[in-house]
């Protein structure tokens, strides 16, 4: 495992760079992001350690999710939120100071960026106002505003459209929007999904308040499948072709919310999680499994009346293992891409990065 220290910034988010294993950026904020600086920190992984290539400054504090540009090496993406000033930085980090351009129609903190990743020439933002934001790094004003009406902390194009969005918000719901349908009244959304309903069947009726949604992903592998999970502990799996049906897997055991997803890219039914409770998770969704339908609701059936099983998972998965060396709560967490898979970094408010092999925590 490799450690790297932000001393005086707090982790808010990570990501690995989609071109080289041994670049990373990290978003921090000074004072927990409540008041101060932020820092984003550009890291290079050498034979020697985690070594700080450069870093920018900016007031408000930095705190949410940096997004690496997939058309060019060195653009980056950032938000720069703190203080409600709801603007979207875009940096060249072959240059060493100041963002090459800067957004700022969101009326409060913005949550969310996320390049899209077929198109590569558009981005999405989030924010508290109760918007998603369509962007081009080549217009000064946004091209799209999609109104969710509820605070939205997680926004992001499909791995597998150029024009299917998605996002979660504090209202509990999970929301499809497809860019190709009329405008009118619907503002292209295609689906609303309560990601507190339970599945449905028999033994599953107990009634699950509403709680804020915090984090989201689309599976790399399976087109239709999204993670989500939030204040209430619980990440679920939805299969949007049928959003009547409930979640597909539900799997509870981090004891506070879930700050961030991450499904695997090379594993079709592994995702990582980081949380409020200070640890990292790996999780299957049980679809490797190949049990049907029937045999999985017998299974669990039989668990909760012999009160071994958790009464709201539902579904064939499980946790696979876990990595608690966070001292503080877990904001960030993402795949690397190349090497040998399960590679993976982490960020907290202990102002550490950590990058660690999945595989080594497998059963813990």
């Amino acid at each position: 495992m490799l450690e790297f220290r932000t001393q005086g910034f707090n982790g808010y988010a990570v990501q690995y760079s989609p071109f080289f294993d041994s670049r990373i950026a990290v978003a921090s904020a000074a004072n927990f992001g409540l008041v101060g600086n932020g820092r984003l920190y550009i890291l290079g992984l050498t034979p020697k350690g985690i070594v700080a290539e450069k870093w920018y400054m900016h007031l408000p504090s930095f705190r949410k999710l940096p997004s690496f540009h997939l058309l060019t090496e060195n653009l980056l993406l950032k938000c720069a939120v703190a203080t409600g000033d709801g603007s979207i930085k875009l940096f060249d980090i072959a240059l060493d100071q100041f963002p090459i351009q800067s957004w700022q129609e969101h009326k409060r903190e913005v949550f969310a960026v996320h390049w899209n990743l077929v198109a590569k020439d558009t981005f999405c933002s989030s924010s508290w106002d109760g918007t998603i934001k369509i962007w081009s790094p080549t217009r000064t004003d946004s091209l799209l505003t999609i109104p969710t009406h509820s605070c939205t902390y997680s926004a992001s194009f499909s791995p597998h459209s150029p024009s299917v969005l998605s996002s979660v918000s504090s209202d509990s719901h999970l929301r499809i929007f497809d860019l190709r349908t009329p405008s009118s009244a619907s503002n292209h959304l295609t689906a609303s999904i309560p990601l507190h309903a339970p599945p449905r069947t028999p033994y599953h009726q107990r009634a699950i308040p509403p709680s804020e949604a915090l984090t989201h992903d689309w599976n790399k592998y399976r087109s239709p499948i999204i993670a989500a999970a939030g204040v209430d502990r619980v990440i679920r799996t939805f299969d949007i072709r049928n959003p009547a049906q409930g979640p597909v897997a539900v799997l509870p055991g981090h004891e506070y919310a879930v700050r961030k997803l991450a499904w695997s890219p090379h594993l079709s039914d592994v995702l990582l999680s980081a949380s409020y409770d200070m640890t990292c998770r790996v999780w299957s969704d049980g679809s490797a499994m190949g049990a049907d339908g029937g045999e999985q609701q017998q299974q669990q059936k039989t668990g909760i009346q012999m009160g071994i099983a958790d009464p709201l998972a539902y579904g064939s998965g499980s946790e696979l293992g876990r990595m608690a060396r966070h001292t503080e709560f877990v904001m960030g967490v993402d795949w690397c891409l190349f090497g040998a898979e399960g590679w993976c970094a982490s960020v907290g408010w202990d102002e550490r990065l950590l990058v660690w092999d999945v595989r080594a925590v497998m059963g813990q």
